[in-house]
């Protein structure tokens, strides 16, 4: 089989809500001279082998050995050129910002996904603690800033692990953040996403917690016909779009940058008058995309799907919180990785590939 007809398989399996939300994750395939990469906010359930971007890996090398600007504005720009110079003339469409990860582990496919499961020990105060228990031959990365940043630190911890032990990790756990498996063959990732799955899974049974999230009761649709109209008169938008469901225990903060990305920080947690909104606008910098009150939890947006994925988003928080409790409680990102990520321009452009 073609490798970029295998990616494209394992793309498609990984793809699904088990595993990846809304345009989260990243797959990669690879020879020794170049590198076909999932684009930056397309779903992998749809990817087709001609939407991979190649990139030539010797150019995309340039970025190991540059000197980046101490400002993130400038240096995330000076990484986006690189990526660009590096893209084959034959291909097209904006390579993950992730690429350069990808790049630096050498087996030949790499999938990156973000499943609840795992977050529940990459997102817990005990996960570090508890992957080594576990999983004892994985590399563990504390966070770091996705791009550049995250890509530089990965090289050196695989480098170190490389040098420790003889050969790459084959599981890669960054905390707040999700999985990376690497291997030769399509059934090598395979075999590793079944044992972590497995392993995470016996850890939550035996500590009595379900991997299913608990929600409410669907409400009524005039309910949430008369919520709809509410949000769009405090919003000052006749035009917003909303998506209910029962009420779940929402987290208290921000917990991934896809979390970030399609459901925001913090939630508003009550009735969504014209005063609670421009409150929660005044404390947060934006509107709230998913708001709690009267039994029922709603997702907002601009359109039907965007909507649909921050009530999605923030239930998939939800779930990860509830799994914290099996790693010592949940451990919220800090001020400063919510705030790289609420102004860096990659999520931005991510965001807006949903329509």
């Amino acid at each position: 089989m073609d490798i970029l007809d295998v990616i494209t398989d394992l793309s498609h399996e990984f793809g699904t809500a088990e595993y990846v939300r809304a345009g989260g994750g990243n797959t990669s395939a690879k020879t020794q001279t170049t590198l076909w990469v999932k684009p930056s906010g397309t779903t992998l359930a749809h990817l087709k082998p001609s939407d991979f971007v190649a990139l030539d890996r010797r150019k995309l090398g340039a970025l190991y050995t540059a000197n980046p600007p101490s400002d993130v504005a400038a240096r995330e720009a000076m990484v986006k050129e690189l990526m660009a110079q590096a893209v084959l003339p034959s291909s097209h469409g904006r390579p993950s910002v992730e690429a350069p990860l990808h790049d630096s582990l050498g087996a030949r496919y790499v999938v990156h996904t973000h499943p609840a499961l795992v977050n529940g020990m990459t997102c817990g105060k005990e996960g570090k603690a508890a992957c080594r228990q576990y999983f004892p031959q994985a590399l563990w990365v504390d966070y770091v800033d996705p791009g550049y940043t995250l890509c530089m630190e990965v090289r050196k911890a695989v480098a170190d692990y490389q040098a420790a032990n003889g050969r790459e990790p084959a599981v890669i756990f960054l905390k707040n953040h999700g999985v990376f498996a690497a291997g030769e063959q399509a059934d090598d990732i395979r075999a590793l996403y079944i044992m972590v799955m497995r392993t995470l899974q016996r850890h939550y049974a035996d500590r009595s917690i379900s991997c299913k999230l608990p929600v409410g009761p669907e409400p009524d649709p005039a309910e949430v016909a008369a919520a709809r109209e509410m949000i769009r008169q405090a919003f000052a938008d006749p035009t917003l779009c909303v998506a209910a469901s029962g009420a779940f225990a929402l987290p208290d903060g921000p917990i991934s940058p896809d979390h970030i990305v399609y459901a925001k920080s913090y939630y508003l947690t009550e009735k969504p008058t014209p005063q609670a909104v421009a409150a929660f606008r005044q404390k947060h910098g934006y509107l709230p995309q998913v708001i709690a009150f009267r039994a029922m939890v709603l997702g907002v947006g601009q359109t039907a799907k965007k909507a649909a994925l921050a009530l999605e988003l923030a239930m998939d928080g939800a779930l990860v919180k509830q799994l914290a409790e099996a790693f010592g409680g949940i451990d919220y990102m800090t001020d400063a990785a919510r705030t790289f990520i609420e102004n860096w321009e990659v999520e931005s452009y991510r965001s807006r590939q949903v329509q």
